[in-house]
């Protein structure tokens, strides 16, 4: 479930004018609430490492709905897709367009288990490892260990937009690749009223695409940088500590 981009704002405009603090514009908001999301979602990584090592050590709770790891799991369940790869001169690739619908596919983030498909007689669709291009190179001219259909390999690399890369030999009939997608920018978004106001408008606006138990976080990071803004470091101070407060709950 997202959390409401309109209940955030709300919140946050309704705490800053309680205490007379100032005032966030949407244009602030909408760019303070891409930051705020895009750190919520970096944080998984670390964190799910950390719980990991507690899981491994017998120091987690392993009881239904209690498992600190598997909630961090389901809140990256959403995120995660099988996607079809596009060769493109001997590399495979996400397109950030469909080229079946024509719609804009979602950025990727990180790239899972990758299948190579070959068709023939007899068919082999084989999990392929992940190599660096040292390694590549490598491999690719030893007799011994040169790749086959049965245990292909790859390596993958930046584009110039960003966009990952991925060299499989040998190069397969089609890739399936399990991917880690990123979540969509939050946007508020608004009409002008009749008094001048903004007026908010959900046919133009996106939700926060996080878990609906990150709420208060985010609220509580937004306020912190709302403080930055406005320079009143009493709402930086309260914010922080209300945050840090979260995490080491959420941790414990």
């Amino acid at each position: 479930m997202a959390v409401s981009v309109n209940t955030v704002y709300q919140t946050v405009l309704y705490i800053l004018n309680k205490e007379q603090r100032g005032y966030v514009t949407p244009a602030e908001f909408n760019s303070l609430a891409v930051q705020v999301q895009d750190e919520i979602f970096n944080s998984y990584f670390p964190n799910a490492n950390q719980l990991n090592r507690q899981n491994q050590n017998n120091t987690q709770n392993d009881t239904e709905f209690f498992n600190m790891f598997e909630e961090v799991s389901y809140k990256l369940s959403s995120f995660i897709q099988e996607v079809n790869l596009t060769l493109q001169q001997d590399f495979f690739y996400y397109p950030s367009v469909d080229p079946t619908t024509g719609q804009s596919n979602r950025a990727l983030y990180r790239v899972g288990e990758v299948i190579s498909t070959y068709t023939g007689q007899p068919k082999y669709s084989s999990i392929t490892q992940l190599v660096s291009k040292t390694e590549y190179s490598k491999i690719e001219r030893s007799k011994l260990t040169k790749p086959t259909k049965q245990y292909p390999i790859y390596y993958y690399t930046k584009g110039a937009s960003n966009s990952n890369f991925l060299k499989i030999s040998p190069i397969p009939d089609s890739a399936v690749a399990n991917v880690l997608l990123k979540p969509l920018d939050p946007v508020w978004g608004f009409q002008i009223g009749s008094l001048n106001q903004y007026v908010y408008s959900p046919s133009v606006s996106q939700d926060f695409e996080l878990d609906v138990s990150e709420q208060s976080n985010i609220i509580m990071r937004i306020l912190k940088y709302c403080g930055v803004i406005i320079n009143d470091p009493t709402i930086i101070q309260v914010a922080e500590q209300e945050s840090k407060e979260v995490e080491i709950n959420d941790k414990s």
